[in-house]
């Protein structure tokens, strides 16, 4: 046992440089679909395409996104970090410029499969390497510190992009992805070491790694956190996805107000995120999972009844804000208690973590608009039904508190 636990200790001191890469790889992902979203009426124009047609090309981009962590988390647990994320990162590059030229919105659909799919290479390896490097409470630290680098990325992504689009066409938030793509793969070529030697790499190949997905999902702790992980950033999808409608349409912010109202819920998830790193000095990391996810549900519920009561503006938005910001406690240390135990397979678990969220946020995303854009209710219904069912996921499947400590 002794041996065991020498072989799985760290070889990588994680520094400032390892945690500013590891974040602008996890924001990889955030950044490539987010940052193109204004410009979908230039992408409608300029095709001449219908609506759902300039939707596909997310949808496809997400396709990839789900695709490429089932096959690169095991290929990494094989192979080490480093070889999948460098030709991940070369792919995205090639990708992002290809799509500056596409021809037509079907090979821009297809060419955006392509870059999600290399995209993942970012986000499911920056959680692996994460669980490489650190373990026990110090992975909840990291992961709440990597939280401050990249969880303003979904934020600032579409202001981004809107700056891009002042200055140019469509075409150039591409090329603008690709100088992104390109500097992180210098970055990690030059700066990111190998974090799996050889000898603690699963044996057998991908073929072996991809096996492993069936016996993480018999484990009904990883399950239990993965859960949890899953539904309650469905919940803060669910608001991503129905909050345009409900603040502007139904409550009737302006286009300004709603961005700051957006903007400060995403500043509420890295202030959350950083006062979890803090606390866990003191805190079990599970203990603040469940303070987290008590917050969520409290947040959701009290959302649900100022919106079908018809409640003020105010009254929406402190639940709200309570919701969303509370993501900060959940996320970091779900994920790190969910890696905790399945370091051999670091890049798998990983995986199954991120396709997990996909999976959540591709169903969620048109259940928040289903009654139209004239109610909140659904968008409210719908968080609150995923953070309950986080919460119970959590309670009934996972280990006692402290188990982890």
């Amino acid at each position: 046992m002794a041996h065991s636990a020498a072989l799985r200790a760290p070889t990588v001191r994680p520094g400032a440089r390892l945690v500013v890469i590891l974040g602008a790889m996890a924001a990889l992902g955030p950044l490539s679909f987010d940052m193109y979203l204004p410009a979908f009426p230039q992408l409608r124009e300029a095709f001449d395409a219908s609506a759902s047609a300039v939707q596909l090309t997310l949808t496809f981009a997400l396709l990839g996104l789900g695709l490429g962590q089932l096959l690169i988390g095991p290929a990494s647990d094989a192979r080490g970090r480093r070889t999948p994320l460098l030709v991940g990162l070369g792919g995205y590059v090639c990708a992002s410029l290809l799509c500056t030229v596409a021809p037509t919105i079907e090979i821009l659909a297809g060419l955006r499969f392509v870059q999600g799919f290399t995209a993942a290479s970012g986000v499911v390896l920056s959680r692996a390497v994460v669980r490489d490097v650190t373990s026990g409470i110090a992975t909840a630290r990291l992961f709440s510190l990597l939280m401050l680098v990249n969880g303003l990325a979904p934020v600032l992504a579409p202001t981004i992009g809107s700056a891009v689009l002042g200055v140019g066409s469509w075409r150039a938030i591409f090329v603008v992805l690709a100088a992104f793509g390109l500097v992180l793969l210098l970055a990690a070529s030059l700066r990111l070491p190998e974090t799996l030697p050889a000898p603690h790499r699963s044996p057998g190949g991908v073929r072996v790694g991809l096996r492993g997905f069936a016996a993480l999902l018999e484990i009904r702790a990883f399950v239990g956190y993965g859960l949890t992980l899953g539904l309650s950033v469905g919940a803060v999808l669910a608001y991503i996805a129905g909050s345009s409608f409900a603040l502007q349409e139904v409550y009737g912010l302006s286009p300004t107000a709603f961005a700051v109202t957006f903007g400060v819920n995403g500043a509420g998830i890295v202030a959350c995120s950083q006062v979890n790193r803090a606390l866990l000095h003191r805190l079990a990391p599970r203990h603040l999972l469940a303070g987290g996810m008590t917050g969520m549900s409290a947040g959701a519920l009290s959302l649900l009844a100022a919106v079908a009561a018809g409640a003020g503006l105010l009254l929406v938005l402190v639940p709200l804000f309570v919701t969303v910001a509370c993501i900060g406690f959940v996320m970091p240390n779900a994920t790190a208690l969910a890696l905790a135990d399945h370091a051999e397979v670091a890049g798998s678990a990983s995986a199954l973590l991120g396709v997990n969220q996909f999976l959540v946020g591709a169903v969620v995303a048109p259940l928040v608009g289903i009654a139209g854009v004239g109610t909140a209710v659904p968008m409210a219904l719908v968080m609150s039904l995923l953070c309950l069912g986080a919460a119970l996921a959590l309670v009934t499947l996972t280990r006692p508190a402290g188990a982890h400590r």
